[in-house]
């Protein structure tokens, strides 16, 4: 089955929706500021939601559910993944951004320069504007292949379409329209994922027939550490890499980081960070549980394999495998509906990262080195520029990074953990350190990345969710080492800039947010109970 006219109509209308509230959201614009912060106007809710939605990509939507469903050592031990997230959430809420939201900040490098030097700032800025911008390539390549796929159009129609519609959106309504764009496609994206799931379930013979898969159930492994023994997925590599990825992911990354930047206060974006700590979990175990669903359904029709479109090296896409059994189950007006559904999950990606580097661009580049005078308005035109600058950039790689698109998911987390211990550690060296420069945190930088590339291209065995933990204390010691070559850092600089000298930083303080980090902990505990009873029982 395909799409009809009934189904490209709700696809139509949902785009061009979003494009109208773009266009609401950006009344009364003034500044750079209001483009990429929302005015400091934000509430927790919506932001969590928000980076929720952003987190959930196409990739993520179809490609946990094969994993789940067909990958060799697959199943739920994906879910481990999110074990780290609520501890992560509490160091972030303790440390990171009480100090950094009470900056008001909109580049979050921007920092680096206070406690460190303008150097710093740069390099760490074009750093990650170029890592940044060349996974959302590979990003925007793996989800135009499934669009391109399931409504039958060739790639660049597929990866215009997507980048087109996104970069509209997006320069429009800046900040407000990514936010309230992304909460409108994460109640979408939950509705499709909810309705597929019912449907497998049905089609599989019902729940009992779902849970009795006990290999596809197992969610834990205690039995492997990923230091040299080719197991990616163990429990203690997605623990601990797990949280040193998801503490560099929301608090040093500008896509991320920026929403958190945009609430009315640090107690608002305390509380963004608790509420996306509590709801994620039930968001990717869902999709997990529709892989489960359909590893159940592939064993009573087996005949659904030869439906699948076939990969370069002749075997079955299982990248593809929720669009087409959506195509296949579903009536007309429903399949429009899912498919509305995977354009929410690439378009919530795509619009955040263009316009966290379009910020970084025009605060850390434009502001900061060519000192151009801009009125407010002229600021606000050229950021909307540079949103269009970015979103050609990512769509032009799109065209040139095939040859990674069977491992798509994880070549974007290892792009991603090449950059995410040594990024952290720049950040905690400045927060927890009085003697580290910025000679130590550009060098530190650098040779932990190095040093990752090195593990990438040499050490096959080493599970790439380790580089997280191992770029993070390569760069952290060698930034020491290195800063003991050059002077203390200027005095002045740590004012404001180190964690022990952020005003309001008391015990007190701190007591009032205990039980949110006690809930939490619990929290996290919580989900490990429920794997362990899920591989055990």
């Amino acid at each position: 089955m395909t799409l009809n006219a009934f189904d490209w109509a709700i696809i139509i209308v949902y785009l061009m929706g979003m494009i109208g509230l773009s266009a609401y959201l950006a009344r009364g614009q003034k500044s750079d500021r209001d483009y990429y912060l929302g005015g400091n106007k934000t509430a927790p809710l919506p932001i969590a939601l928000s980076t929720m939605a952003t987190q959930c990509s196409t990739n993520s939507l179809l490609g946990a559910p094969a994993f789940v469903a067909f990958a060799a050592g697959g199943g739920l031990i994906w879910l481990q993944f999110e074990l780290a997230v609520p501890f992560a959430m509490i160091v972030l809420m303790a440390l990171v951004f009480p100090l950094l939201r009470g900056l008001n900040l909109i580049s979050v490098y921007a920092y680096l320069e206070n406690r460190f030097d303008v150097r710093t700032r740069t390099l760490v800025s074009i750093f990650f504007q170029f890592i940044r911008a060349f996974s959302t390539g590979v990003t925007v390549y793996g989800i135009s292949l499934v669009l391109m796929l399931c409504l039958n159009l060739p790639f660049w129609a597929a990866v215009l379409m997507l980048g087109g519609i996104t970069i509209v959106y997006d320069v429009l309504g800046g900040m407000k329209a990514v936010i309230w764009s992304d909460v409108i496609q994460i109640v979408v994206l939950f509705g499709a994922i909810l309705a597929t799931i019912v449907l497998a379930v049905h089609l599989a013979g019902g729940l009992s027939i779902v849970f009795d898969q006990p290999a596809r159930l197992r969610a834990v492994n205690f039995s492997s550490h990923g230091l040299g023994d080719g197991q990616t997925f163990a429990f203690w590599p997605m623990l601990i890499g797990g949280l040193f990825l998801y503490l560099s992911y929301y608090g040093c990354d500008q896509t991320q980081a920026q929403r958190e930047l945009s609430t009315r206060s640090v107690a608002d974006t305390n509380r963004a960070l608790f509420l996306d700590g509590m709801m994620r979990f039930p968001l990717v175990f869902s999709y997990c549980f529709l892989g489960l669903c359909l590893g159940a359904y592939v064993l009573l029709h087996p005949d659904f394999l030869t439906a699948l479109p076939l990969t370069e090296n002749g075997e079955p896409n299982y990248n593809v495998a929720v669009p087409v059994f959506v195509l296949r189950h579903f009536p007309h007006g429903l399949i429009g509906l899912i498919m509305v559904g995977l354009f929410a999950a690439a378009m919530s990606s795509l619009d955040s990262t263009l316009n966290a580097l379009s910020a970084l661009s025009m605060q850390d580049i434009v502001k900061r080195h060519l000192k151009i005078e801009l009125s407010g308005r002229k600021e606000l035109i050229l950021s909307k520029l540079l949103t269009v600058f970015w979103g050609s950039v990512c769509l032009f790689f799109a065209f040139f990074v095939g040859g990674i698109s069977d491992t798509i998911i994880e070549s974007i987390n290892k792009i991603g953990s090449l950059l995410n211990g040594p990024l952290l550690a720049v950040f905690l060296m400045g927060m927890l350190s009085r003697r580290i420069n910025g000679q130590g945190a550009t060098g530190g930088l650098i040779v932990g990345f190095c040093v990752n590339l090195l593990l990438w291209r040499f050490a096959p065995k080493i599970s790439w969710l380790w580089w997280n933990v191992i770029g993070f204390f390569t760069a952290y010691a060698m930034g020491y080492l290195i800063s003991l070559a050059f002077a203390k850092p200027d005095p002045d600089r740590l004012k404001g800039t180190l964690f022990q000298r952020l005003p309001g930083s008391t015990q007190s303080r701190q007591e009032r947010w205990g039980r949110y980090y006690v809930t939490l902990a619990l929290y996290g505990a919580g989900i490990l109970a429920l794997l362990v009873y899920l591989t055990y029982r």
